[in-house]
């Protein structure tokens, strides 16, 4: 998940450089979502491992 969010954010980089604004906006919407749902799972698990140990 993380790995597709570093695409995407490498996507709107390089489409911002060449001038294609809405393309680099839309990467960057989908980047920032992926992001956010990557570090929603990883508190999940790592709560849950916690949880779990004891």
């Amino acid at each position: 998940m993380l790995y597709y969010a570093a695409v995407f954010f490498l996507i709107a980089l390089v489409a911002g450089l060449l001038g294609f604004t809405g393309i680099a906006a839309g990467a960057v919407e989908i980047a920032k979502i992926l992001f956010l749902v990557f570090i929603v799972l990883f508190i999940v698990t790592l709560v849950m491992g916690l949880k779990r140990r004891k």
